[in-house]
């Protein structure tokens, strides 16, 4: 769903701005960078339209000219430095998936789709599928320990659990592909229910970590080139081209052409 609105080159606050305000919604991101839990928590927020104020997050890592490290401000103000982190008026800052979910359903705009059913069985199937892609040991977990690095370190990356990892993507994308297939059969396009749930955001935003997705879903800017080429490398992992179906692009792009901000805006540079 395309916002005509939404300025091409957004604003961003400093992280001590956006602590310091006491009014409306504040999440981080790093400009021109598709990081994919505050893209999936930008997609949750336009769905359930509660407008947001972008904040400058933190990069890893020391300053070379102060010895310091880059994140120190954002710890002392979270407790942790996980990207993003969600500031609403003057309430706690959220850093969980789980609570950033709730607190946009809950100022969300009454017209806008409940992402989280009020059925409790189908919450509980919505709650499950988000674990497997975004949990502790899901799908991006398991990208992130694809490869060595300061990423990777940070979620545990080892040799046995590199080694490990693309059985588990390819576990996660055949899971969401039977539950397709068995949400067809009864006539639903979406994966819990009749309708549009958390579920369906979260996986179509996740899983570009594994699919090329073209530019007019996400832009390509001197940022992010380097990640679009390794996610697009990804897809064509042995272990994953193989469980990768129509049924799951299909479901990718029109969840995020029909509901979620596209082409998304990053900020950045465009290549």
């Amino acid at each position: 769903m395309k916002n005509e609105n939404i300025p091409s080159s957004p604003d961003f606050i400093s992280l001590d701005e956006a602590a310091e305000m006491t009014k409306g919604t504040r999440i981080t991101f790093i400009p021109g960078v598709q990081a994919l839990y505050a893209e999936a928590l930008k997609n949750i927020c336009f769905v359930k339209n509660v407008p947001i104020i972008r904040a400058l997050h933190p990069s890893m890592g020391v300053d070379k000219q102060t010895g310091e490290d880059r994140q120190a401000r954002l710890y002392e103000l979270t407790s942790q430095t996980g990207l993003p982190t969600m500031f609403h008026d003057g309430e706690r800052p959220r850093n969980v998936w789980t609570e950033q979910l709730a607190l946009a359903e809950k100022i969300g705009s009454p017209s806008s789709p409940a992402l989280i059913p009020e059925n409790f069985e189908h919450r509980v199937e919505m709650f499950g599928l988000c674990a497997v892609v975004l949990a502790e040991d899901g799908l991006l977990w398991n990208m992130r320990i694809l490869s060595d690095g300061p990423l990777g370190r940070k979620y545990g990356y080892s040799d046995e659990a590199s080694a490990a990892a693309p059985a588990k993507i390819a576990e996660v994308i055949t899971l969401i592909d039977t539950r397709l297939i068995r949400q067809a059969e009864r006539g639903s396009r979406y994966l819990v229910g009749d309708s549009l749930t958390a579920a369906d955001i979260y996986w179509a935003t996740m899983s570009m970590c594994v699919m090329a997705t073209p530019p007019e879903i996400m832009p390509v800017t001197k940022r992010n080139k380097g990640m679009l080429e390794l996610f697009a490398a990804n897809s064509k992992m042995p272990g994953i081209a193989k469980v990768l179906s129509k049924r799951i692009e299909d479901h990718h792009r029109h969840i995020l052409t029909t509901y979620c901000e596209t082409p998304a805006v990053l900020g950045g540079d465009l290549v």
